[in-house]
This record gives structure tokens, C-alpha cells and sequence, in this order.
């Protein structure tokens, strides 16, 4: 949510900022802006209310705006409504503090109250004014150190922050603070950048520094000092992004999701590949870089999966797996819920994270709790050096690569195969299965990606039926089991990027109320790929048939008697029904996709969401 990107160099800072906040769009915003310094002069101020092409317009593509030194936002309403007055940067009447922010300042009116009683009038609804003229007074009062005067703001403000500041009497640098909101910190030779992702700087730089919580940071060109709350230097390394640059570029598709979709084979394979090694006649599981252990593993008497979104649903599929393999009991906790229930957990618990951006709020927090209480944790993440993975006793990074559609599917195609891994490995390692049928699995899944190649090349009748739908107003999804677990994420991709009302059902429960919004003509989609669910799930989908219901069936190859029940049907390959979801959510994420194109809709950027939802 929200977007930060601040330069300062020997280059004109407009167009890198520009350049940066687009490549930020799709975390989501309703208005952008910029601020940028000539030498000693005070900051111009450009705020835009709608897309960043309107900022463009204004700036001349950031040709207007001279100065090398300059910071820019693009903003994601909280407090006050969208506007160009509550857009980002705020700065103080005399100049002297201009800055953004991303998150939520929790007690920004008692410190709001306090300003005004101080003499600071205020211009905008926004908790982020506060936050910049609250810097100020500090700044003023005290010995006119920006260091000092943040570290005093960041005493006094609840709440989370990624702030980016200039001072007046400080040109050529922009101070920087954090907490509980991401920040990275890039450094080139005779240039310095922060930003709230990587692909913001990445045409730019590859080294970076992760700046951590209640840390502060100078940044001059070529240089960045880091700094702890007592305003001590804090020595930091830097770290090096090994992602393609082009891999944030839409390369010829339409729309990123698109292409993300048809990454998945890859994405799912690096993954793999990061954690098992082939052997003579098969593969083996090699989680050395999780630093995760046998004995760890033998000691574990219950499984917690936290995650929020689509992440949850990947724990969703992934508990059905760890427990009839590994005979473990397993809990899927919404991220949102765990962290404020009052529930008893086991000591020898592990409670697994789950979040591509490593930086979600909610499953941030449940991490800490969790660490606070003794309980070991590990992140499934696809950032490398995010707040999740840096904070969790054990990480296995996914290698998605950077995921730019708020829609994800290959980030939870790579999460799917990740599950499937750690728990054959636990079920071996507990002895609950064999070194046979543990490779035999194995080998099942190493076959995931080539599968779902063969599933995109038959895109076409996808994309043809979608039109179709383009009209419906409710689509109920219905499943049992992992079917189910798919079920909730193929309503999810339909109804973020489509606006189509969807929704996903254990089938066993349409009887208990749901069936009576089955109506003629009302659109329902069956996913029927475990055998032992498959008659119960088709009996579900004859008696909303018989309702007037127009059915899509998706299930595997060799079920053709079900073309006499649906009207549609989708095939997909045959694989282990354990790890069925990774092929049936293909057709699904085609599904969605195509109906938002046929509806005209912004793909990329549906509305009222963002990527990483980093403020609760």
C-alpha cells in the first residue's frame, strides 16, 4: 500500500522519480506527488489526485522540475478522502520539513491537538501533515539535528511508518525512518535511492540495504548512514538483488498478470530446484538452507499455517497434505485472526508464515507473537530480506521473482510447491511414509510445471468461454477438500480483477443455505479432482442443475461422463490428487483474467486493492 521512492545524485531527480512510482503502481494509490531541490532552494511542490500519468502531464514527464535531490509518494487513502490537498508530499509552511509516508499514525490526533496548541495550523486531513510538522517542532526545539529531531518523532508516534524527509538546511540529503513498513535503501556510486520495493530502483542499482525497525538513515549521493534510536551509527552490509531487471517488464503481454501466469512453470521450478537435488534415479529433499533440521522436525507435535489472502488459501491446500501425509495435526489461521485470539499453543507447536511480500502486516505481527511466546517459526517469502524473513527462525524463499498484477498466481504457485515439499519431508522424516513412496511424491511433484504448460497451451478455450461470462453478476465456486481449498482462490481471482460478485462453498454445504440463491441461469463452477469426493461433488452440481443453474465443471482427463451434467467442462492433467490444486488453479486464473479483459477492466490495478497490504 502506498508507494515511496526518493533520489539524490548528479542526475535530474523528476523523471527517476516518476520512473520508480510506476514501477510501485500496482501496490495500489488514488494520488501521487512529487518534491524536489535545487541546491539551496526550497522544495517545488507537484501533487496530482487520480493516476500518476496526471502527475506526468503536470511535470512534463519530470522535465519541469529542476534539482537533483527530491522524494516522491504515491498514496493509498487512510485518513482523509483522495485529493490533491491530502496528497503526498506535506510540508511545513516555511518549508523547512517536507516529507511522505507510508502506514497509519495511530495517535495522530492527540498529536495533531498538540501541534496546534504549539501554533502549527494544518491544511489537510491526513495523519501524515502530523507526522512532518510534529518533525519540525522537534527539529526547531532542540539542536536542529534531523536525526535527533526523527528519533524524538519516532518516541512519541504509535503506529507504522516509512517516512522520507528533506530539511532545508540540509541539502542534498534525505533522511529516512522506519517501522513496521517496508524501506530499502539502494546505493550506486554517485547516487543514493530509497524506495518501498525493489523494482523501483532496480534499473538503477542492485545493491541495497534493508533498513530495520525504530532505525534511522542520511542519505547522500553515493552514501547512506544508518542510525539506531540513541542516534548511534549502526554498520550495516549490503546486499546484492539477483532478480532480471526485464523480469518487472511486461515483455510483449498485455498485462502483467498474464505474463505472471505463464511464468508459473518456471517460478514453480526454481523453487523446486532450490530445495531438492537429483539423484541417481530420483530427487531428494535438501531443506540445509531453511536450517531447519531433522531433529527439529521429529520434535513438532502440531502445525499452525498463518497467512492472509491468497497465502491462506495456499495454507488451506497445504494442511489437507501435511496431515494425511505426515499424520501431524495442522491449523489454518487467517493472519488477521490468530494474532488477536487468546487460544492455547503447543510449545513444541511450528507456526508457519506464509507471504510473498515478507512484509504483510497482520502476518508480521503473528510472527512476533509467536516469537514472543517461544514458539518456533518458519516464513515461506518471496523476498529476500523482508521483515518476515529476517525476523522467523527459519525461511524457505520461494523464487517467484518479482510478482507485479495485484492478482498473484505465480508467487502462489511457487507457495503450493513449497507446502508440498516440507511436508513429504516431515512425513519421511517422521516415518509415516517410506523412502519410496517419499520419492515416488517427489517425483509427482518435479512433473508440476511441465503439466501446466500443457494446461496454458490450451488457453484459447478459456479465453473463448470467458466472454461469455462477462454479464454474470454472481458465480458460486463449489469443491470438497483441496477441491475446495481451489475453489476459494479461483472466486478469489474472479471476483478482485472482474468485480463479480463470486463466492466459494464446501459443496456438502450448499443444502444448509446457499442453494436457495440458485436460480435459473445463475453460474456455478464445479472443481472435482480427488476420486473419493468425485460422485458427492458431482450429486452437489446436479441438484443446483436441476435449480436452472449453468455449470462449468474443471476435472481431470478420463472424467468425460461428466459432459452429460455440466455444460462446460474444463480438462486438466492427471497427477497425485495431493497436488492437484497447482494444475486446477491454472483455468481459474485464465478465467478471471480473460473476463476482466472482456469487461474493460484495469487488469493490473483493480480498484480499492493493493500488492502487499503492509497497515491493518
Amino acid at each position: 500500500m502506498c508507494g515511496i521512492v526518493g533520489y539524490t545524485g548528479n542526475k535530474k531527480a523528476a523523471p527517476i522519480l516518476l520512473d520508480g512510482l510506476a514501477k510501485l503502481e500496482y501496490r495500489g494509490y488514488d494520488s501521487a506527488g512529487l518534491a524536489v531541490r535545487d541546491g539551496q532552494t526550497d522544495p517545488v511542490v507537484v501533487k496530482a489526485k487520480g493516476r500518476l500519468k496526471v502527475l506526468a502531464e503536470k511535470t512534463d514527464d519530470g522535465q519541469a522540475l529542476k534539482g537533483t535531490c527530491g522524494i516522491g509518494h504515491t498514496r493509498w487513502a487512510t485518513h482523509g478522502e483522495p485529493s490533491e490537498n491530502n496528497a503526498h508530499p506535506h510540508i511545513t509552511d516555511d518549508y523547512n520539513v517536507v516529507g511522505v509516508h507510508n502506514g497509519i499514525i495511530e495517535n495522530y490526533q492527540e498529536l495533531r491537538d498538540k501541534m496546534i496548541r504549539k501554533g502549527y495550523s494544518f491544511y489537510s486531513d491526513t495523519d501524515t501533515e502530523v507526522a512532518i510538522k510534529t518533525i519540525d517542532y522537534y527539529y526547531k526545539k532542540y539542536t536542529h539535528d534531523p536525526i535527533e529531531a526523527l528519533a524524538k518523532t519516532m518516541v512519541r508516534v504509535r503506529g507504522s511508518y516509512a517516512l522520507a524527509v528533506m530539511f532545508k538546511d540540509h541539502p542534498g540529503k534525505i533522511f529516512v525512518a522506519r517501522k513496521d513498513s517496508p524501506m530499502i535503501i539502494g546505493i550506486s556510486p554517485d547516487a543514493a535511492f530509497v524506495a518501498s520495493d525493489v523494482p523501483a530502483i532496480l534499473k538503477y542499482t542492485r545493491n541495497v540495504y534493508y533498513i530495520d525497525d525504530l532505525e534511522m538513515a542520511c542519505l547522500e549521493p553515493g552514501k547512506a548512514t544508518f542510525y539506531n534510536l540513541d542516534g548511534d551509527v549502526v554498520e550495516k552490509k549490503a546486499v546484492e538483488i539477483d532478480w532480471d531487471a526485464k523480469a518487472a517488464e511486461k515483455n510483449g503481454y498485455e498485462h502483467f498478470m498474464i505474463k505472471e501466469i505463464h511464468e508459473q512453470p518456471r517460478a514453480i521450478a526454481d523453487t523446486l530446484g532450490s530445495i531438492t537435488v537429483p539423484g541417481k534415479n530420483c530427487y531428494k529433499i535438501d531443506l540445509s538452507s531453511t536450517k531447519f533440521t531433522d531433529d527439529d522436525i521429529r520434535d513438532i507435535d502440531q502445525i499452525y499455517i498463518v497467512a492472509c489472502g491468497s497465502a491462506y488459501h495456499v495454507g488451506v491446500a497445504a494442511q489437507y497434505v501435511f496431515e494425511e501425509l505426515s499424520g501431524i495435526p495442522v491449523r489454518c489461521e487467517l493472519a488477521s485472526e490468530f494474532r488477536y485470539r487468546t487460544m492455547p499453543v503447543s510449545p513444541k507447536a511450528l507456526v508457519i508464515i506464509i507471504s510473498q511480500s515478507g512484509e504483510t502486516a497482520d502476518s508480521l505481527a503473528a510472527l512476533r507473537s509467536c516469537k514472543s511466546k517461544g514458539i518456533k517459526t518458519l516464513a515461506i517469502v518471496n523476498v529476500i530480506g523482508s521483515s518476515i524473513a529476517r525476523e522467523a527462525d527459519h525461511v524457505l524463499y520461494t523464487l517467484a521473482g518479482p510478482e507485479i498484477s495485484v492478482a498473484t498466481t505465480k508467487a502462489y504457485s511457487a507457495q503450493l510447491s513449497a507446502t508440498y515439499v516440507l511436508a513429504i519431508k516431515f512425513a519421511s522424516v517422521r516415518g509415516a511414509i517410506d523412502s519410496d513412496k517419499a520419492s515416488a511424491l517427489l517425483d509427482e511433484v518435479m512433473t508440476i510445471p511441465d503439466k501446466i504448460g500443457k494446461i496454458l497451451d490450451d488457453k484459447e478455450r478459456i479465453q473463448w468461454f470467458a466472454s461469455k461470462l462477462a454479464g454474470e453478476k454472481d458465480i458460486f465456486f463449489v469443491g470438497r477438500g483441496i477441491d475446495y481449498a481451489t475453489c476459494l482462490e479461483g472466486s478469489l481471482k474472479m471476483k478482485e480483477i472482474s468485480y463479480i460478485h463470486s463466492e466459494a462453498y464446501a459443496a456438502g454445504e450448499l443444502k444448509h443455505g446457499t442453494i436457495s440463491l440458485i436460480e435459473d441461469g445463475t453460474f456455478v463452477i464445479g472443481v472435482l479432482t480427488q476420486s473419493r469426493l468425485y460422485e458427492k461433488t458431482l450429486s452437489n452440481l446436479v441438484e443446483t442443475k436441476s435449480r436452472g443453474a449453468y455449470i462449468m465443471a474443471l476435472t481431470d482427463f478420463g472424467n468425460y461422463a461428466i459432459e452429460d451434467t455440466a455444460d462446460f467442462v474444463v480438462y486438466v492433467p492427471r497427477i497425485c490428487e495431493l497436488f492437484s490444486a497447482s494444475l486446477a488453479i491454472v483455468p481459474l486464473q485464465l478465467l478471471g483474467y480473460y473476463v476482466s479483459v472482456a469487461r474493460g477492466l484495469d487488469v493490473d490495478k483493480p480498484r480499492n486493492l493493493a500488492k502487499s497490504v503492509t497497515v491493518e
